[in-house]
């Protein structure tokens, strides 16, 4: 039987502490969602090792705990912000963020994990997000602009569609690229430009529907 406060602890200290992820309000909102509860019943016991983890409805994943942890360090939530979760699975990840802030929209494309997402979130306290289903890579321009924007996986690039939906001095935090050559970046908008920066170099699993069209080789 696995003792899941205890887990959340061990985690907190062998995965994100080791790990440079040192701001105290996200190391609370870590060990208080009870992660176990948004992956499947085989995963459960797994809930806290340090990998993605299957969410059993295609190839779609739960980050790894320190990547998350560090992607959540990087983006700077405040109280006032407006975020955006694009892939936003069965709502771990809008669970744990909603603990920074009372404007959270959870997107996601797979309308099962989406309902799954609702049910879950009800049940640990979350009242404060929106789960939205739709396409990942259009966004969720109805409810924004939005101050954070955080992909949930792995991405070959990061799309103007995203980057448009980001109110004025708003960032964009995803891994761009995928295996062991994915980097952590955030965007930052600044009037009509965005520029981009390497917040670390991390890896997770890919998010469908972010792939380049492949070029005609002749």
């Amino acid at each position: 039987m696995v003792d899941y406060a205890i887990a959340r602890t061990k985690m907190v200290d062998n995965q994100l502490r080791t790990n440079d992820v040192t701001d105290h309000a996200i190391i609370d909102a870590l060990l208080e969602v009870p992660r176990e509860l948004f992956v499947p019943e085989a995963q459960k016991p797994l809930a806290y090792i340090d990998e993605d983890l299957p969410l059993g409805s295609g190839d779609r994943y739960l980050m790894k705990p320190h990547v998350f942890g560090k992607l959540m360090q990087a983006a700077e939530i405040k109280p006032t912000d407006r975020v955006l979760i694009v892939g936003a699975g069965t709502g771990y990840s809008a669970a744990v963020m909603s603990r920074f802030t009372t404007n959270v929209v959870a997107l996601e494309s797979d309308a099962t994990l989406a309902a799954t997402a609702r049910a879950l979130l009800a049940n640990v306290a979350a009242a404060n997000i929106a789960v939205e289903t739709g396409s990942l890579l259009a966004g969720c321009p109805a409810k924004g602009p939005y101050d954070v924007i955080l992909v949930e996986g792995a991405i070959e690039s990061i799309p103007p569609s995203l980057t448009a939906q980001l109110r004025e001095g708003g960032r964009l935090i995803a891994i761009e690229g995928t295996g062991r050559a994915g980097r952590a970046m955030i965007l930052n908008r600044v009037g009509a430009d965005v520029s981009g920066r390497l917040a670390f170099n991390a890896a997770a699993k890919p998010l469908p529907g972010f792939a380049k069209p492949r070029e005609f080789v002749f």
